[in-house]
């Protein structure tokens, strides 16, 4: 009974800590990969702009799906890079979460 006390205990834990180490990893993947275009608060750089790349409140993006979000940032767009086989999968779902929170700031 007292390693299951032990179990639950360790298992609610990680739980608890789990969202927000996706939610720091996320954040330095955006920081790494994606402020330098669509700015630190995901509103295009002066850079970025030069580019091409869209704020990420740009009514367009408000209205794509996460799905479409997933894929742009997988496959890419216009001058942004694809991020397939650079990013995992997972790691894309995070990045993309990130970016559709800022887009709502």
């Amino acid at each position: 009974m007292k390693k299951m006390a032990i179990f639950l205990t360790l298992t609610v834990f990680v739980m608890m800590s789990a969202p927000a180490a996706f939610a720091d990893d996320a954040a330095a993947l955006y920081k790494t990969k994606c402020a330098s275009c669509h700015g630190a608060d995901g509103k295009a750089s002066a850079v970025g702009k030069k580019m091409g790349a869209k704020d990420l409140q740009d009514p367009e993006l408000k209205k794509a799906t996460e799905a479409q979000w997933i894929e742009i940032t997988t496959k890419g767009k216009n001058k942004m890079p694809k991020y397939e086989g650079k990013l995992t999968a997972d790691q894309i779902q995070q990045l993309v979460a990130y970016m559709k929170d800022l887009s709502k700031k």
